[in-house]
């Protein structure tokens, strides 16, 4: 009895097992099918919008700048060298590598014995050429004197003759009386051939002595620039480099002793590529007297210099490209001939332009505007200059506008975006409209640039206002700004 009630307890349990099975098998079923039948939610979507930064294009006269490398070097080198040989007797004290020395002063002296022996005998050739002319000269007055007495002569053996032949005609006179004058005219006559002959035997030994004596004279001439050169003066005021001579050295002529560097007149040279040279030069294709600023950094010091270009080398060199240009410093303080420097060009302004970020111009030149409803416009604009992080561009269509400042791969035209202007008040923006302008009399405009030259703002914002003052109208809220700040 006990096996079959335990018999019917397990087959009871397991069909309750079954039954439980097929009611949870068929509650799956029943919702699986309910679920595949059924339609799909739709939740609302909403529109993704991006905070992007933007900028106001502001047209404005912009004077770009080129920023290149360049070398200093000095315009008025001097190479100090011994124009006569000899013994060094003194040498100045300064006379050393980095010596200062003054216009004017005695920096080495050569041994001049050997130069005044040779001085005074050109002296005495001298002394001898004066008396050979003075004696030459005499020699020509005493000549002449002789010429005059032997023309006389022959003028006395001419009237004899006349005689003569005067007598004989009233046939007192006879033939040889007659012979005998006129040999004796014949006399006379040669008598004054020879006396000329030796008058300009005397005229050619004077022109000689003359002749002499000039020669004597650039001798001593000669020689007395030569006893000059034993003494070597500075011919301007500067710094002594490469001196190679010490007291009591023998040199010869023309040896070398060392360089005069004038540092207070320096010249930079650069050189450009063919595109930024074609921007300096003008119309006629001259290069003009562009202003540059050489700056030299040096940890948290920073030296400057102003300058102007002044020439540009005649070729362009073997395996270079582009122009080499020079330019003359105006100051040089604590610039040193053979620095490396940066040097800043400043091209020709360029007029109804605008400065933006670099990141607000893409690839493909063009750049997104902020239009109605806050959506991206893609606008094509025309990049004139790259000047550092910023580039300077020419957009009539963006001019009063806010661009966005820096794109992203995600931004794109008809996107709807959140514009943050970094620039603006706390206020909520109004909507970008074109800057009101106004025209200036000449004695506001004067009184305004004179204020703004007379600031202490930054040199770039200096430069933007006034070439928006320059302009024929100028922005209403920058003349209130400024006249608020004068106190007007």
């Amino acid at each position: 009895m006990q096996f079959l009630r335990r018999s019917l307890v397990g087959i009871f349990l397991l069909a309750l097992t079954l039954a439980l099975f097929a009611w949870a098998g068929n509650t799956v079923r029943l919702a699986v099918n309910e679920r595949m039948n059924a339609e799909p939610r739709s939740f609302p979507q909403r529109e993704r919008v991006l905070s992007v930064n933007v900028v106001t294009v502001t047209p404005e006269t912009i004077a770009p700048e080129l920023v290149v490398f360049g070398e200093l070097n000095s315009a008025n080198t001097f190479a100090l060298r011994a124009l006569s040989g000899g013994t060094v007797l003194e040498v100045s004290p300064n006379f050393v590598d980095g010596g200062r020395v003054e216009k004017g002063d005695l920096i080495v002296k050569i041994d001049p014995r050997d130069a005044q022996s040779a001085r005074d005998r050109i002296a005495a050739d001298l002394r001898d050429a004066e008396a050979e002319v003075r004696d030459a000269d005499r020699a020509l007055i005493l000549e002449g004197d002789e010429v005059a007495a032997a023309e006389q002569q022959a003028v006395l053996r001419q009237q004899a003759l006349t005689r003569q032949n005067d007598l004989s005609s009233r046939g007192v006179g006879t033939a040889a009386a007659i012979e005998t004058a006129e040999l004796a005219l014949s006399g006379a006559n040669q008598a004054v051939l020879s006396r000329r002959q030796v008058l300009a035997q005397a005229q050619a030994r004077l022109d000689q002595a003359a002749t002499r004596l000039d020669r004597a004279r650039l001798n001593l001439e000669d020689a007395d620039r030569v006893v000059a050169d034993t003494e070597i003066y500075a011919p301007f005021s500067g710094t002594l480099t490469d001196v190679n001579i010490a007291q009591g050295v023998r040199v010869t002529s023309n040896e070398h002793l060392g360089d005069l560097v004038e540092n207070d007149k320096l010249e930079v040279s650069f050189r450009l590529s063919t595109v930024q040279y074609a921007r300096l030069t003008g119309e006629d294709g001259t290069l003009g007297n562009a202003g540059v600023v050489v700056s030299l950094d040096a940890q948290d010091l920073r030296l400057e210099a102003t300058g102007q270009i002044t020439r540009e080398s005649a070729n362009v060199g073997d395996g270079q490209t582009g122009r080499l240009l020079f330019a003359r410093l105006d100051t040089a303080a604590g610039l040193r001939s053979g620095d490396f420097v940066t040097v800043t060009v400043t091209e020709p302004e360029l007029r109804g332009v605008a400065m933006v970020p670099s990141t607000a111009v893409g690839s493909n030149s063009s750049a997104l505007l902020l239009a109605d409803g806050n959506r991206l416009e893609e606008i094509p604009v025309e990049v004139l200059r790259r000047q550092g992080d910023d580039v300077i561009i020419r957009a009539p269509s963006l001019y009063g506008q806010q661009i966005v400042a820096e794109r992203s791969p995600l931004l794109g035209a008809g996107i709807a975006v959140q514009p943050i202007d970094p620039n603006a008040s706390a206020e909520p923006a109004a909507p970008a409209t074109a800057p009101e302008m106004i025209a200036l009399d000449p004695e506001r405009r004067a009184r305004l640039i004179e204020f703004i030259e007379g600031s202490r703002m930054p040199p770039p914002v200096k430069t933007r206002t006034l070439g928006q003052l320059e302009q024929d109208e100028v922005p209403a809220d920058v003349v209130n700004r400024l006249e608020d700040r004068m106190g007007t």
